[in-house]
């Protein structure tokens, strides 16, 4: 099936590692141009030369940028855009979760949250919009968590803020429908991402890697039986950026296995 991406010009924020990377990588499959930023040049480093085996050089963009930081933001955008020419998608894949019940959670860590799982998403969309309105309009898709939805004590603060994030993904869809942007959510459940990986290493290092996956998914009731892939994010990534989805806005898919309460 042709996706319709060849030559599309896709923005992956937080796109050094896990679904974003993954999502970099089969964008360039498709033929599209890719660009992504991380806070850490080495880890930028190391994702450019991974995503060399799937395009062009001059099909990929990195950069160094943190998130959180409108000017650096605003600066990424307009580098992107000014090296091809345009933006059409924009993916708001950075974040990383904080694990607390609500006295245990820091003011500090409160504030880190708003402005990574919030404020960064407000500021790379403030920034692209006009980019987007100049191509006659484009797609925002916002990586969210099945949190927003069902929170879980222990993860009050990102519970929260990822609430706030679906609301705002919601809301602009409507917003920005006459500028023919469509804005759209993909909600994670349990993911085989790096940043679980440095959970397994650091308690259970000499448990066998899907051993100890498998064992997650059970304890966690995952109805499907096992915890998902970047991959698999990644796929309903670019299908909400394919011409395939030119009538889906102000959605959230669900990449959880089923996990949840029943209706």
């Amino acid at each position: 099936m042709d996706l319709g991406l060849k030559g599309k010009v896709a923005v992956i924020m937080g796109g050094t590692s896990g679904v974003g990377l993954k999502a970099a990588e089969m964008f360039l499959q498709e033929g599209a141009k890719v660009s992504i930023c991380g806070r850490s040049n080495e880890r930028k480093e190391k994702a450019y030369d991974y995503l060399l085996q799937f395009g062009p050089a001059d099909s990929i963009y990195a950069a160094t940028c943190d998130v959180t930081n409108k000017e650096d933001v605003n600066t990424f955008i307009n580098d992107t855009a000014a090296n091809f020419d345009g933006i059409d998608v924009l993916v708001n894949s950075a974040g990383q979760s904080v694990m607390g019940y609500f006295f245990d959670v820091t003011d500090e860590q409160w504030q880190e949250q708003i402005q990574l799982k919030y404020f960064a998403i407000i500021y790379a969309i403030k920034a692209v919009h006009p980019y987007l309105v100049k191509r006659g309009g484009g797609r925002i898709i916002n990586i969210n968590a099945t949190l927003a939805k069902e929170p879980e004590r222990h993860m009050i603060a990102t519970a929260a803020t990822r609430a706030g994030l679906l609301n705002l993904s919601k809301t602009l869809s409507q917003e920005l429908a006459s500028d023919n942007i469509l804005v759209n959510s993909v909600s994670l459940g349990l993911i085989r991402t790096d940043q679980w990986e440095r959970r397994r290493l650091k308690n259970a290092p000499d448990v066998d890697p899907d051993e100890y996956y498998a064992d997650l998914a059970k304890k966690r009731n995952i109805p499907l039986g096992r915890v998902g892939e970047a991959e698999e994010v990644a796929g309903v990534i670019l299908f909400l950026a394919s011409k395939q989805a030119s009538y889906v806005s102000g959605s959230t898919i669900e990449t959880a296995g089923a996990l949840g309460k029943a209706l």
